[in-house]
């Protein structure tokens, strides 16, 4: 199966500053993608490079097999700026038609597509409202909305819940995890909590460079989370390293527990740590299968 992103020694500079330094890595169409990074890191500038608004300095990059902003894309890639904004002169309906037609829709097609996705954000009876009339959340799910016409095949969202209440963001994730299916989002974002739900495989960069390509899965050896009460921390860790087959056990933050594990060797270990736990009567609030996307990424020692 052909790769749906390709980046060999991709690099990009303004002038005397590298903002991306080698990157390499290779990206399959499926499950939504997490762009990771500090702010200067160079993520904006990965997307402008994949939607075709600049040009590298070195190095060679392709989507589904050409290079970005080619005729061969048109209509299979969109992207939403983080700042994205909607006319307050015209309608959604209106706004959404125009960019219809700017893909190549005739009037009536691009009006029952613009009817299609504002049904896909749960905004139908905005067609005709102006962004005045619009929650700032209702305006960011019309802008997703304008992302996903005509359904391309890749969509590129930068910060798509940035500054959004719980309920609209709620919205948002489960749009992206209902369409992944069928299209596959590249999601740029400070949310680790939220990408952590969402994408099975996660880009993080640092100082332009390619830090860390991590999939969901992908490793042979077993993680627990286990968020603890009250429990005597040091007395639980003991008895922890006790039980065959764990290989390690630490502490990253107060009354939280990462265990690892071989699954081979400890096939059921969720039911020992709670067969321990029952037995010494510690209380526990929560335990976790897998590690958290932050411990992943950044190893977080205590």
């Amino acid at each position: 199966m052909m790769p749906m992103i390709e980046a060999h020694g991709l690099g990009k500079r303004f002038g005397r500053k590298t903002v991306l330094d080698n990157l390499t890595f290779t990206l399959h169409a499926g499950e939504p993608i997490a762009l990771i990074g500090p702010n200067g890191a160079g993520k904006t500038t990965l997307f402008s490079l994949l939607c075709g608004y600049l040009a590298p300095s070195q190095g060679n990059l392709r989507i589904f097999g050409h290079a970005p902003g080619s005729s061969a894309l048109f209509g299979q890639v969109s992207a939403l700026p983080q700042d994205a904004l909607l006319d307050p002169n015209f309608t959604i309906g209106a706004q959404l038609e125009l960019y219809g037609q700017l893909q190549g829709m005739n009037k009536a097609t691009a009006r029952a597509e613009a009817k299609r996705v504002l049904q896909l954000v749960e905004l139908p009876e905005h067609l005709n409202s102006k962004p005045t009339a619009l929650s700032h959340g209702m305006k960011k799910r019309v802008a997703i909305a304008q992302a996903l016409l005509g359904q391309p095949k890749l969509v590129l969202l930068d910060e798509p819940t940035a500054g959004l209440d719980p309920a609209n963001a709620l919205q948002i994730r489960q749009l992206v995890s209902k369409m992944s299916g069928e299209t596959t989002f590249l999601i740029s974002s400070h949310n680790l909590f939220e990408l952590e739900r969402l994408c099975g495989t996660v880009l993080y960069i640092e100082q332009g460079r390619l830090v860390q390509q991590a999939v969901s899965g992908a490793s042979s050896r077993g993680f627990m989370t286990l968020q603890l009460d009250q429990a005597p921390m040091e007395q639980v860790l003991a008895a922890c390293r006790a039980l065959p087959g764990i290989l390690d056990a630490r502490s990253p933050q107060k009354q939280e527990l990462v265990l690892e594990y071989d699954p081979q060797l400890l096939t059921e270990a969720d039911l020992a740590i709670l067969s321990l736990l029952r037995r010494e009567q510690w209380r526990y609030k929560q335990l976790t299968l897998g590690q958290t996307l932050e411990q992943q990424l950044f190893d977080v020692a205590g």
